[in-house]
């Protein structure tokens, strides 16, 4: 029985170089999942999956690793992927399930469900950094894959996009930490604010900054554990009381809409 001849695609042959060779061994629908929020102590984790078009439908101008792009490039961008994407997903992990269960297990689970929401079963899966295994499709991990695949790529703008108006929006809840502009993750003045203020409910208290200030020895607030109450703290966000919450589903064709690793980790652009 012949083999097929091995595929070598070079980085410089650019960002969609990957996804068509894949096109052209028959794997038609190349899905791209990446996450944004793993390196913050507050917020959300939030995983993205996306599957482009074929052809010049699937290019978009300015698409490239989120962490890249300005804030006023990545909104463009998103809304650009919204509206030419096949299926799109978007998973958000409150943070007191990813210290309920730990950041790695969320990671995955967040991109696997991710995956498996697609409306547009991918044939091929494409991560950021590790593999996701239990989709049942072939997939391959990609070291800087936002920076290699354009799927993924879209799907860290697509994690990005989400997670940072989350955070804008829950700067208007808790004004005291500077959500707007750090969008929880480790800066001089989130740390001052820390020490300062306490956290608050939406710190995630498995991460050693956010326990050593608490008071608590980790442990979370009484409004974030079973059967608690802290009427000294706002209610949960709409769409975040206690679960995996998926949202932003979607599928063409569709009205247009005005979404890696960490910018903390990487020293880019918010």
């Amino acid at each position: 029985m012949l083999t097929p001849p091995r595929t070598v695609v070079r980085r410089e042959a650019g960002l969609y170089a990957l996804e068509r060779a894949l096109q052209r061994r028959g794997f038609r629908h190349v899905a791209g999942a990446d996450e944004a929020g793993r390196g913050a102590c507050a917020g959300p984790l939030v995983a993205a999956a996306a599957v482009l078009p074929e052809g010049r439908r699937g290019e978009i101008e300015g698409l490239a690793d989120s962490k890249l792009l300005t804030p006023a490039s990545r909104e463009r961008v998103y809304a650009e992927v919204v509206d030419r994407a096949l299926a799109y997903a978007v998973v958000v992990i409150p943070a007191e399930e990813v210290d309920a269960r730990g950041l790695h297990v969320c990671n995955l689970a967040a991109m696997r469900r991710a995956l498996a929401s697609l409306t547009t079963r991918p044939e091929y899966v494409l991560t950021d950094g590790f593999g996701v295994d239990g989709l049942g499709v072939p997939g391959l991990a990609v070291w800087k894959g936002d920076r290699v695949a354009a799927c993924v790529a879209a799907a860290s703008v697509l994690a990005k996009v989400t997670r940072d108006r989350i955070m804008v929006e829950m700067d208007g809840v808790f004004p005291a930490y500077g959500f707007a502009e750090h969008k929880g993750y480790i800066t001089p003045e989130h740390s001052a604010a820390l020490r300062e203020h306490g956290p608050c409910r939406e710190h995630r208290f498995s991460y050693v900054n956010v326990a050593a200030v608490s008071g608590r020895d980790g442990r979370p607030p009484r409004a974030r554990r079973p059967g608690g109450h802290g009427p000294e703290e706002p209610m949960e966000r709409s769409g975040a009381s206690g679960g995996t919450v998926g949202v932003a589903l979607g599928e063409q064709p569709r009205p247009q809409t005005p979404v890696g690793e960490d910018v903390a980790m990487e020293g880019g652009v918010r």
